[in-house]
């Protein structure tokens, strides 16, 4: 079945325009996860089991064992029937007699059924009920009941710990898998997708193992025992009984196919109804603000009466899919309790072996029904299974085998040697790059999307592998140099502050943790952190949520500053750190980053030209190239690609007069010793 499509720009739940309905999907309920390769993925899940083979096999053995002792329970009630019903009958017929005689002596009197049922019996004339019998027979099911009861208990118990073994050693294994993942993998995918294959994916396996699978192979028992046992009892009442299934399979498919058309009008109001919940709610503010409350609802009512229409249709239809079905049985019942009735007073069953046959017939469809409902939800096991299976088999970062070290505080010498990257093979993004930036600098770099920024710093972290040249740090090849080495000396504060669930205290730990109290609230001080905790009622032991709601941008982002300020690294990265603040906040965020930044080599990507005024060098990058590079008012004189960026960013006809402003001294800036070429392009440094 087609999976549901949800459009970004409205939030509704839509179909492709060639979807069809899946007939076995009957009820509705959602749409289908089917497997691309069902039968691979199956396979492998199976092999999940390889570990647990022994307890596995054990488990599959108490199934049958419980099987079947519920197989053979209802004949043995039958024969408990058989000595009720012999007993009442013998009771009526003259004591002393042979059966022979009684059943010639009514022949001769006319009555042929009687005797054709007698004939079918072991009546004793004259003896009533055999209680003893009797009570041994009944012992006997009521031991069958409780053992089965019990080996299914035992089988469920044993099940739900080898499945929980292997969902423990699956989520280890994918666990670890992440830990070796190239970044790459990551920017081809949505976080979403990655978060539900770890977690929903994962979750839904375990339920295929456990209910799906435990169940499916019971049903699968449970019906070739029961067909069995009812052939053997009567193969003509076993037609009887198996003429129901093809009969429901028609009323499901025909009414389910119907019931999947309205089905898919009530997604669509559904998440049409969703979709404009949210966005009152998102933006009730606005709503509020413009008075449009009366018509916010009026609309609302509109769509919640679609929604009603269409779900009350689809529900009212699929609603007659069981009771129809019902039905067929119940009509297969009229026809085995009939037919077993002329045979039995045709003497070719007994009453006990009717009943017993009653009995499984009830307890053939119930099984049918299960595996039906669980074959929906093992495919979709199936189909999870494969998600993470692609997960585990994607390909890893090289394996990291360096074995080099810096010193414990590294200088913080970066250079790049003829540098070529692309993310994809045929698209080059850097060629040919080559870059030197001295100990204790500050290296901004700007330019617009999809120039290459954030990719240069990246490739110093090593989250990508070059497909040229290198890059050396403090003379030493990166690729020399374990990642947990590398990155031991590299300090990063990103543009999206990110701060967990945990005391403020343990948020600026988190860059160092071995930090003492004393260390933790230098940093603070040091990077204005430690004026705004001290407000908080708690003060450094204020926790604070994943998302830090109730702190401002401006200070999520200065908690990040100390965390790494309190790292101590040789190198600093700062990419676009001050984008996501306003202007007076960002005065507070530049000092605290220029106490982060001294004696420390600092790349900083930026956004807003005005926070890099003061670097040492700014490079300029176009097309994965350094176009420009110089001090802020030496590329301003230029008026080159800096300069038309710098008027873009300031958009007005004050722009050439802001940058004269700038020019005559207002504006202090010290240019380093950075050289840069690119390609054909000669970038020469300013002079010290």
């Amino acid at each position: 079945m087609a999976e549901k499509q949800v459009n970004p720009q409205t939030e509704e739940f839509e179909l492709p325009d060639d979807y069809q309905p899946d007939p076995d999907d009957w009820f509705g309920d959602q749409p289908t996860k089917k497997a691309k390769h069902f039968w691979p993925a199956a396979k492998r899940l199976i092999g999940l089991l390889a570990p647990e083979k022994w307890l596995f096999s054990f488990v599959v053995l108490l199934v049958i064992g419980s099987v079947a002792l519920t197989v053979i329970a209802p004949k043995v009630l039958g024969q408990a029937m058989d000595v009720v019903f012999n007993g009442v009958l013998g009771k009526q017929l003259p004591a002393g007699v042979p059966l022979e005689q009684v059943i010639a002596g009514a022949r001769a009197d006319g009555n042929v059924q009687f005797a054709d049922m007698l004939e079918g019996t072991n009546v004793v004339p004259g003896q009533g009920i055999d209680f003893g019998l009797l009570s041994r027979l009944i012992i006997a099911v009521l031991a069958l009941y409780l053992v089965a009861s019990f080996l299914m208990w035992l089988q469920g118990f044993l099940l739900n710990r080898l499945v929980m073994r292997i969902i423990y050693r699956l989520r280890e294994e994918i666990e670890a898998k992440i830990n070796r993942l190239p970044l790459s993998y990551f920017d081809g995918r949505q976080r979403g997708d990655v978060l539900s294959r770890v977690t929903n994916d994962v979750d839904n396996i375990q339920q295929a193992l456990q209910q799906a699978f435990s169940q499916l192979v019971q049903s699968v028992l449970t019906v070739i025992g029961i067909a069995a046992m009812m052939f053997i009892v009567s193969w003509q009442l076993a037609l009887i009984a198996l003429i129901a299934l093809p009969l429901s399979a028609i009323i499901a498919g025909v009414v389910g196919v119907r019931a999947q058309k309205l089905f898919v009008a009530q997604w669509k109001h559904t998440g049409d109804l969703n979709g404009h919940i949210e966005e009152s709610f998102t933006g009730h503010e606005l709503v509020r603000i413009f008075n449009r409350d009366a018509e916010m609802i009026e609309e609302f009512d509109r769509r919640n009466e679609g929604l009603f229409n269409a779900a009350y249709r689809a529900q009212a239809l699929s609603g007659t899919i069981m009771p129809s079905m019902q039905f067929v049985q119940y009509l297969s019942y009229v026809l085995i309790a009939v037919v077993g009735a002329l045979r039995v007073t045709a003497g070719q069953m007994t009453l006990g072996d009717v009943t017993a046959f009653i009995q499984y017939s009830r307890e053939f469809s119930q099984p049918i029904s299960e595996m039906a409902g669980m074959a929906n939800m093992l495919q979709s096991g199936v189909a999870s299974a494969e998600r993470t299976f692609e997960l585990i088999d994607a390909e890893e970062q090289d394996p990291d085998t360096a074995s080099a070290r810096l010193p414990e505080r590294a200088e913080g010498h970066v250079e790049f040697e003829d540098v070529s990257f692309r993310y994809l093979p045929d698209q080059p993004l850097i060629e040919h790059l080559s870059l030197e930036a001295r100990p204790g600098h500050t290296i901004a770099i700007v330019g617009p999307t999809g120039a290459g920024k954030t990719t240069l710093v990246n490739l110093i972290m090593r989250f990508y592998e070059l497909n040229g040249g290198r890059i050396l740090l403090d003379g030493t090849d990166i690729t020399d140099l374990s990642r947990a080495e590398l990155r031991g000396h590299v300090g990063m504060v990103l543009q999206d502050a990110w701060l967990f669930e945990g005391s403020i205290r343990e948020n600026i730990r988190y860059g160092r943790l071995d930090a003492t109290e004393e260390e933790v609230v230098e940093a603070a001080r040091a990077t204005m952190v430690d004026r705004f905790v001290r407000q908080l009622p708690d003060g450094y032991d204020t926790v604070i949520s994943e998302n830090a709601s109730s702190l401002s941008a401006g200070e999520r982002q200065l908690l990040t500053i100390a965390r790494a300020f309190i790292a101590n690294p040789s190198l600093l990265i700062l990419d676009e750190a001050t984008s996501s603040v306003d202007t007076r906040t960002e005065v507070l965020v530049q000092q605290a980053m220029r106490a982060l930044r001294a004696d420390r080599t600092s790349f900083v990507i930026a956004h807003r030209l005005s926070t890099i005024r003061d670097a040492d060098t700014i490079l300029m990058m176009e097309n994965g190239s350094i176009v420009e590079q110089g001090a802020h008012d030496e590329l301003l004189r230029r008026k080159g690609a800096y300069f038309a960026l710098y008027q873009a960013q300031f958009a007005g006809e004050d722009a050439e007069e802001r940058a004269e402003e700038l020019l005559t001294g207002s504006v202090p800036t010290a240019a380093g010793p950075v050289a840069a070429t690119t390609g054909s392009v000669d970038v020469v440094g300013a002079a010290e």
